[in-house]
């Protein structure tokens, strides 16, 4: 008797027989190994993770969850709670960026239509796009970055095939980089139900964006002008000045960007890279007890990290770019839907620095035949396969929590 059983991880107790079995056991739920923590299994534990001897870390961290890690490496420095699944705000766009940046160049000329600035929530952040004008795409990145504009996003999202492709383009995104506690369901941030990330999934997103060097470009640029409307008197249309709303910008010293974020769910997000000596830094500082301290907090993390990097022994790693080799991410079929547990449907990836674990449990050794292997592997292939075109959008979302703008 050859029988694989639970052949995809997640998967309803699937089970392939290979030859006639006679009182085949049934699978029991839940006797699977449970799915290894991406970066580490002490970046899984709760509480503050720091190797032990350390320097002490910053007084009165208020954060609901952080990471520092090294940028170069990909070594976590200190971490408090990296997987806890927190609304992202604006930090979200990270991700956006890194998925559609890519697919259309900075020179490009596109004209608003109307129904490009639908949809965004109440008291969304906003650069002032107007319908029927032309914009450059990287006056649109512009506003992204700097105004952390929903509008921006919602015409560059449109541009890309539409906000639902766009959010499961995302959520691709997001499984290449083995950002496993993300679940997209707006692209913009906004606060929308079921919408979560984490401190480590937010510093793998500014890590893969930063070596793209138009998004470093961007998160950089502490202020430009943005195409206005046009004066009716003269024909002539107008500009305006914005800035880039990531106070840290310009004042910490080496900051290189990367995205800020606001809502009354989520609190202040922040996420930040800074270069010194040739080392650059990451911090992400999740919901702080008050919005002026996620600057603060990331600040001193980040004063932390340079002090002791290369001294003390890391507490996990950043895991690798699945999709580094296949260059900018291919745009999805579909909305992916959520996972019920960060550990998701697939194995964790090359790079990822885990433990071995297994893809797939099933029964003990086994012989197996060439032609039971060869079955067993197309099986597992169309298995696999039709899972993922059944995934759904995700949970319906649809809470419109205005507050502050998402950009603060």
């Amino acid at each position: 008797m050859l029988i694989i059983r639970r052949i995809l991880h997640g998967s309803s107790a699937a089970a392939l027989v290979l030859a006639p079995a006679a009182a085949a056991a049934a699978a029991v739920p839940g006797d699977a190994p449970p799915p290894a923590v991406v970066g580490g299994e002490r970046l899984g534990a709760a509480g503050v993770q720091v190797a032990a001897g350390a320097p002490a870390l910053p007084k009165d961290l208020t954060g609901k969850s952080w990471v520092v890690a090294d940028a170069g490496s990909g070594h976590v420095l200190a971490a408090f709670n990296a997987h806890a699944q927190l609304p992202p705000a604006s930090t979200l766009k990270m991700l956006f960026a890194d998925t559609v940046l890519p697919r259309f160049r900075a020179s490009d000329v596109h004209r608003v239509a109307w129904s490009e600035l639908q949809g965004m929530g109440a008291g969304s952040s906003l650069v002032g796009i107007k319908e029927d004008l032309d914009y450059k795409v990287e006056d649109l990145w512009r506003g992204v970055f700097l105004s952390s504009g929903n509008d921006a996003v919602h015409v560059l999202a449109n541009m890309n095939g539409g906000v639902a492709k766009t959010v499961a383009d995302m959520q691709a995104r997001a499984e290449q980089l083995q950002a496993r506690d993300t679940h997209v369901v707006s692209p913009d941030g906004y606060d929308m139900d079921g919408q979560v990330t984490s401190a480590y999934d937010l510093t793998l997103f500014a890590r893969a964006g930063l070596r793209n060097p138009e998004f470093r470009a961007y998160c950089a640029t502490r202020w430009a002008q943005f195409p206005g409307a046009v004066d009716k008197k003269t024909g002539q249309r107008g500009s305006f000045g914005i800035a880039n709303t990531d106070r840290l910008l310009g004042t910490y010293p080496g900051l290189i960007g990367v995205k800020n974020g606001y809502t009354t769910n989520a609190g202040a997000t922040y996420t930040g890279a800074a270069e010194r000596d040739g080392r650059t830094l990451l911090v992400t500082v999740m919901h702080p007890a008050s919005s002026p301290k996620v600057y603060d907090e990331a600040a001193a993390l980040l004063d932390w990290g340079f002090a002791v990097a290369g001294k003390v022994e890391p507490v996990g790693v950043l895991a690798e770019d699945g999709g580094a080799e296949q260059g900018s991410p291919a745009p999805a079929a579909e909305p992916v839907a959520a996972r019920p547990d960060r550990g998701g449907s697939a194995a964790p990836g090359p790079g990822s620095g885990l433990a071995a674990h297994a893809a797939a449990s099933g029964p003990g050794p086994v012989t197996w035949s060439a032609v039971g292997l060869c079955a067993a592997v197309a099986a597992a292939g169309l298995l696999r396969l039709r899972a993922l075109r059944r995934r759904a959008a995700g949970r319906p979302g649809g809470r419109a929590d205005g507050g502050r703008p998402d950009g603060d």
